[in-house]
């Protein structure tokens, strides 16, 4: 099994070193190799995604992802953020599985990633007006939809999609496609929830939600609303499939240059990544099951900046690998 490492921006090369010592201590035989993304990439080759890095994305079994991004908005023909968006649509890894789990909350949002506005035409009119443009065809929602159904199928049977089907064109075709495909799904509850009533409901009783469908703007600020929820930015993973070839995985955090090269940022959002990889990626659910015990000891007792702890990014990945080594009983005893 072979795992692409792209570090990335910011704080990306300190949480993936991380990562990648868990995912090693995980699963012995898997190999990995790093390659540039993002702003390091573009300031040395132009490209945010160099082809000899997609090339290895493409050959390889799982893609682990630090962060891309700047802070500088200043960029013209490409930024550091192309390098994201163009490997997804490369990679075709259309479906964004992003899970919360603290207390009473059980909740996963499934995101389109490939489509809408982030990867519709945008552009510049004479008169200085400005567009981006949403789009999407059937066949990529009915694709989605059917993630969702079948992931609430596997949990607890209830799936929200999520809309704005009383503004939008786009959502109306979302629901339309959404109460079709239910026919088929009969042990699956459906129900619709206009986007700003779901963010309420987000806040107001995250534990109602089970499985949350929807198209990738909403998603991606719906997943950072229950990250908050569930302990930030820091411990949210986020595991992006396709119908084939390799998935990529990465934290829900972004690049955060205030806190970049202080060795304070909490890398257990990339490790949980790596477990992700591990089940949805490599086929290996028991490792998975294995890193995530361990990352759930080391939380009980070591605490990053961001928890009110005092220990660095690299000491949090050394607990997470001493508890991967603790004895198979204590693993079984804390199931």
């Amino acid at each position: 099994m072979k795992v692409v490492l792209l570090p990335g921006d910011g704080i990306g090369p300190e949480v993936v070193a991380e990562a990648a010592k868990a995912l090693v201590a995980a699963a012995p035989g898997v190999e990995t190799a790093a390659q540039p993304i993002g702003g390091e990439a573009l300031a040395a080759t132009g490209e945010a995604l160099p082809a000899v890095t997609l090339a290895a994305c493409r050959a390889a079994d799982g893609v682990l992802l630090g962060a891309v991004g700047s802070g500088d908005y200043s960029w013209t023909a490409s930024n550091p953020e192309d390098g994201m968006f163009e490997l997804r649509r490369a990679l075709d890894v259309y479906a964004n599985l992003r899970p919360f789990r603290d207390g009473e909350i059980d909740l996963l949002i499934v995101r389109e990633l490939v489509g809408g506005m982030y990867f519709g035409d945008r552009g510049e009119r004479p008169d200085g007006t400005v567009f981006d443009t949403c789009e999407y065809r059937p066949d990529q929602v009915d694709r989605l939809l059917r993630r969702g159904f079948e992931l609430a199928r596997s949990r607890h049977g209830r799936l929200t999609s999520v809309d704005k089907a009383n503004v939008l064109a786009t959502s109306r075709l979302w629901r339309e496609r959404a109460i079709a495909m239910a026919a088929s799904y009969p042990d699956v509850e459906l129900d619709h929830l206009l986007v700003d009533t779901a963010a309420m409901r987000l806040v107001q009783a995250p534990a109602d939600f089970d499985v949350i469908v929807t198209e990738n703007t909403f998603g991606d600020i719906l997943s950072d609303i229950a990250a908050a929820l569930a302990g930030g930015l820091g411990v949210a993973a986020s595991a992006s499939l396709g119908d084939g070839g390799p998935g990529l995985f990465e934290p829900v955090h972004g690049t955060a240059p205030d806190i970049a090269g202080r060795g304070v940022a909490n890398p257990t959002a990339a490790i949980r990544s790596v477990a992700m990889l591990l089940e949805y990626g490599l086929g290996m659910p028991a490792e998975a099951a294995r890193l995530d015990a361990a990352l759930d000891r080391a939380l009980a007792t070591v605490r990053t900046f961001d928890q009110g702890g005092v220990a660095t990014t690299a000491e949090f990945g050394d607990a997470v690998v001493a508890a991967l080594a603790e004895p198979l009983a204590a693993e079984l005893a804390d199931a």
